[in-house]
Order: C-alpha cells, then sequence, then structure tokens
C-alpha cells in the first residue's frame, strides 16, 4: 500500500515514518501530500502510524498504488459537522432556549451512546415545538458555514466526473439549499412538520436514519448503474457507520473515535479537500 501523509513541510520531516513502515522515502504526491511507496500496514504499524501523525497535527492514509478520484462515481456526505461545521438541530433549539438539551442528545447520538437514532431525533425535534420558521432561516444565513475545504473538493467530483450525494439525518430546509448553492446532484433528509408558521415539534414520513443513509447510497449507485465499491462516503457520527460501510471508501472527517476507527481513513486537522491529496484526479 502507499501511506499518504497531509500536512508535512517536507518530505525529510517523514523518514522517521519511512523507517517506521519499512517505506521508500517520501515522494511528491497530489495537493501538497507526501507519499511512502510499499509501506507496511498490518495492524501494529497501523497504529504506531496514527500514533505518530497524531502527535505532529498530520493526517494520513492508506491507499493501493496508483488510486485516483477518477476511479470513483459517487461522492456521498453528511451534513453536520461535515460538509458544514455546525449541528443544525443544536443551533435551532438555541433559538426557543434549548440548545443545551438538545445538544446532549445529538452528541449521545453521534457518539453512537444512543442506539435509536430516529427516537432521539423525534426527541430533539419535539423540544421545537411552537418555534417559529423564521429560526431556520436565521440559522441558515447566520451559522451554518461550510467545512474547510469542502466547495473545493465538490467542485473538483464534479470536474471529475463523480455525482455527489448530500444524505444526512438533517432537515430539508438545510440540504435543498445546500443542493442548489453547491449544485450537488442528489439530496436525501428528513421534513420538519410546520403548520401557520411554527414547528409541530414532530418529523414528517419517514426518519433518515443510519439504515435509510445506506440504503439511499445503494439506491444512487443503482440508479447510477454502479457497484457500491465505487462511492466515496464522508461521515463523523455513529449514523454515519453503515453507508461507510457500504462503499469502497470511507472518510471520518473530524469524526467521533467509533467512527474513525473504523473508516478506510481519518481527517482529523486537514479541511475535506484533503482527499485530493490522497487521491489526485
Amino acid at each position: 500500500m502507499d501511506l499518504i501523509v497531509i500536512g508535512a513541510s517536507s518530505g525529510s520531516q517523514l523518514d522517521e515514518l519511512a523507517t517506521l513502515t519499512y517505506a521508500l522515502a517520501a515522494q511528491p504526491h497530489a495537493d501538497g501530500g507526501w507519499r511512502l511507496e510499499n509501506a507496511r500496514n498490518d495492524a501494529e504499524t497501523r497504529t504506531q502510524v496514527d500514533a505518530w501523525c497524531q502527535a505532529r497535527r498530520l493526517d494520513h492514509a492508506y491507499i493501493p498504488p496508483r488510486s485516483r478520484l477518477s476511479d470513483f462515481t459517487l461522492l456521498a456526505m453528511d451534513m453536520d459537522s461535515t460538509l458544514v461545521t455546525i449541528e443544525t438541530i443544536d443551533e435551532i433549539a438555541d433559538y426557543c432556549g434549548r440548545k443545551r438539551e438538545v445538544a446532549a442528545i445529538t452528541e449521545a447520538a453521534m457518539r453512537g451512546e444512543i442506539t435509536d437514532y430516529s427516537e432521539s431525533l423525534r426527541r430533539r425535534v419535539a423540544l421545537l415545538e411552537g418555534l417559529e420558521t423564521s429560526a431556520l432561516e436565521r440559522v441558515y444565513e447566520e451559522r451554518m458555514r461550510l467545512s474547510p475545504g469542502a466547495q473545493r473538493l465538490i467542485h473538483e467530483a464534479h470536474d471529475a466526473g463523480l455525482s455527489t450525494l448530500l444524505v444526512s439525518g438533517g432537515f430539508t430546509f438545510f440540504t435543498e439549499r445546500l443542493r442548489e448553492r453547491l449544485r450537488l446532484t442528489f439530496a436525501k433528509s428528513n421534513t420538519l412538520g410546520i403548520r401557520h408558521g411554527r414547528l409541530t415539534g414532530e418529523v414528517v414520513g419517514e426518519i433518515v436514519d443510519a439504515s435509510v443513509k445506506a440504503r439511499t447510497v445503494l439506491d444512487v449507485c443503482a440508479q447510477l448503474g454502479i457497484t457500491a465499491d465505487r462511492a466515496i462516503a464522508i461521515g463523523d457520527g455513529a449514523n454515519d457507520l453503515k453507508m461507510m460501510h457500504a462503499v469502497g471508501l470511507s472518510v471520518a472527517y473530524r469524526a467521533k473515535p467509533v467512527v474513525r476507527a473504523q473508516a478506510s481513513m481519518a481527517f482529523d486537522f486537514c479541511g475535506l479537500d484533503g482527499l485530493l491529496a490522497v487521491l489526485p484526479r
């Protein structure tokens, strides 16, 4: 396998890592990444590499030689704390004085401590009952920011011929706006109940939980006429794990430990466009 390191100032900074992995000296790869060819990748070495990189605030990834972004056909992304920097439901709750209560449930669900995501979402949405829908607009305009490198990654993915999917346990109010703004190919999320300009405290229709996320990715793959190993999935929370397990390449982005441990690669320091340092077009 090739070991790609992101964030190193020079190849010489990685000499110790090359020795640790019995790899060739680091060479420039793509987009600021460095490639160590034929790196040892057994479990013990991977643990040592992870610790070495963490201590130096460097991201890394093991990939087969000559892997490229154009080897894939679909890029699927979570929204909250992945494509954007916030948890939108927590920010909505701030407008009715319930942020701390809602955020505690969100955090537990993302860490995998609450196994029934659908029930956790219903509990959180119920706390929003009666809130004016103008709060949603304020969250989008005032608090929602794209994660570093998000726009560039999407642009490069489109240029490389990939379709893009935003699949979220959040809400259509936000995902549809992001879909139009970023020209994403597909979007799937939950619908908030609204009556007379206020939230009803309910979710309308099927809840997009971990199983629905995975099913959506597989459905889009079928629509595109590809197998799931031609898809990339990026997420941060436990409800992303099923879709991440279903695809050919998974990226944990500033993720909870349970997600980081199971992904193909983890980005803790770079932006989303760190994927371009791993997979050149």
